[in-house]
């Protein structure tokens, strides 16, 4: 955020950052010795917070009596925003996680989702010689109906294809199983999609599976609740 900040990095679209020309002068200058002090001496940034700075003080200014009118539409295009923020953070943070925690983060949001059941059984696979198989979830105690998983923690560029999913398809008929979940912090193609269609594997790509976590509370916490009331009619004409 703030290497975006200070101009040293810009964001094309969401997801993606890159280098600008400003950032590339100062890594060539500066290489490995970047500091937090000089990101935040560039002018971009002290600019930045110059009119933060200013907003907070005119915030202050402001007296009891003022009132202002937000919309619900506002506030719901600001939580939104923050949700957006969110994921994108919560994304990179998966992608810069330890494989083989990640597989556990990855078996702990499916168990979080139900998928366990009530008295089933869950567990991540050694870290050699898995034979394609990273998790494994037993619905049931007796493991009759069972869920085989396969993760892959992948930067944005690196999008899984049609031979990732033949090849965990293959995994799970050694192990006589019928269906399986293909997670990744990147994306499929379309003849990904297409294969794992045919041969019963759910997809979950990056975006999918952040906003999993959120809705499921796996790696996040809420820090505020805020509740907007009503006027129950229907208790005034009792």
């Amino acid at each position: 955020s703030d290497l975006k900040i200070s101009g040293l990095l810009s964001s094309p679209k969401r997801g993606m950052y890159q280098i600008t020309d400003l950032g590339k002068r100062i890594s060539k200058e500066y290489g490995l010795n970047i500091t937090r002090e000089l990101v935040h001496s560039q002018p971009a940034y002290i600019e930045h917070q110059r009119k933060l700075q200013e907003k907070n003080n005119t915030d202050e200014d402001i007296s009891e009596d003022q009132t202002f009118e937000i919309t619900e539409k506002q506030i719901s295009n600001w939580f939104d925003k923050q949700a957006s923020d969110l994921t994108e953070q919560l994304l990179a943070k998966l992608r810069s996680t330890d494989p083989y925690k990640f597989e556990h983060m990855m078996v702990q949001l499916l168990n979080q989702m139900g998928y366990k059941g009530t008295d089933g059984q869950s567990l991540v696979t050694q870290k050699s010689n898995d034979g394609g198989i990273d998790g494994i979830i037993n619905q049931d105690p007796l493991g009759l109906q069972t869920i085989y998983v396969q993760v892959k923690r992948y930067a944005e560029n690196n999008v899984i294809g049609s031979p990732e999913i033949d090849s965990f398809s293959v995994a799970l008929r050694r192990k006589l199983a019928d269906r399986g979940v293909f997670i990744t912090t990147s994306s499929f193609t379309s003849g990904a999609k297409e294969a794992a269609k045919q041969l019963n594997i759910a997809l979950v790509d990056g975006e999918m599976l952040t906003n999993l976590m959120v809705q499921y509370k796996v790696g996040v916490q809420v820090q505020q609740t805020y509740e907007l009331y009503d006027i129950d009619d229907d208790f005034f004409e009792e």
